[in-house]
């Protein structure tokens, strides 16, 4: 098969790894996301590379869903033998309890696997989002079966709208994961770092970081580097953070910043979250207006 050529990268060291909550999990602080190149459709041949290169790296975490076009496909053509090696992590945005077993079934077919690793409730942002979720013949209902079933091992929720919707699902359920967008802008409104991240420690939830980069609106503005973004988000109490890669080398980039990293001081901490005060509005688009 094609990917099988591409070039394998030896890593220097093992990516430093960190505790997924209360899963009993070791993942390593960059892990791939479902986007850039893997969001997208036709790409095999570009995707591929992308999910093997990261692999290689010693990425152990890979994060898909059904709304990201063909990524599935793409991780489920990918791992072969070395899912045993992956913490892998998939989603629904289905509301009900039947509809989100029927994504479970294409999810599982499409990955080429038996079970997840992780299970999320997928953008969650209005309270009629958590109605649906949590009454009978809600989405729940459909986590806790595919739980007790074995095809899936943990469960989650994710969001980047408003984090009092996230408080209040976690009010609800002892979940085991949070998926939620952090990045230096996210203090200055509708913070989850400073409202969700405090409450995911207090339940010892894994705690995993998207949007880090704003999805490249933050890199250049005020001269903030990827490393600035990543070291920012790896500076807080979060397990890992999820970042798509268009291209093998963008994710050796990752890797090698996850190898370099040390904890930010403080004033670089505050001085990034001055530099994106001006533009946090952009910086922070998926948030809902207030």
């Amino acid at each position: 098969m094609f990917w099988r050529n591409s070039q394998k990268q030896v890593a220097a060291a093992p990516l430093p790894r960190r505790a997924l909550g209360k899963t009993g999990e070791q993942v390593t602080l960059f892990a791939l996301g479902g986007e850039g190149v893997l969001r997208t459709h036709g790409r095999m041949r570009d995707a591929v590379p992308v999910i093997a290169r990261a692999l290689d790296q010693g990425v152990n975490y890979c994060d898909t869903a059904p709304a990201y076009d063909q990524s599935m496909d793409y991780y489920g053509a990918a791992l072969g033998e070395r899912r045993r090696d992956v913490f892998l992590a998939c989603k629904t945005h289905d509301r009900s309890r039947d509809g989100s077993l029927r994504l479970l079934d294409d999810c599982l077919r499409r990955l080429r696997t038996d079970f997840l690793d992780l299970w999320q409730l997928h953008d969650l942002r209005t309270p009629g989002d958590l109605e649906r979720i949590f009454a009978k013949g809600g989405a729940l209902e459909a986590l806790v079966q595919a739980r007790a079933d074995g095809r899936v091992r943990f469960l989650g929720l994710t969001g980047h709208h408003d984090p009092a919707i996230l408080l209040e699902a976690m009010r609800r359920f002892a979940f085991d994961t949070v998926l939620v967008a952090l990045n230096a802008a996210d203090v200055h409104r509708l913070s989850f770092l400073r409202k969700v991240v405090p409450e995911a420690v207090r339940q010892n939830l894994g705690v995993i970081a998207m949007k880090v980069c704003s999805q490249g609106r933050l890199l250049g503005r005020g001269g903030i580097t990827m490393a600035d973004a990543l070291g920012y988000v790896w500076s807080q109490a979060v397990s890992l953070a999820i970042v798509g890669c268009e291209t093998p080398e963008e994710v050796d980039a990752n890797a090698r910043l996850a190898r370099e990293f040390a904890p930010l001081p403080e004033a670089k901490l505050r001085e990034l979250e001055a530099r994106t005060r001006r533009q946090a509005e952009t910086f922070a688009y998926y948030k809902k207006s207030e």
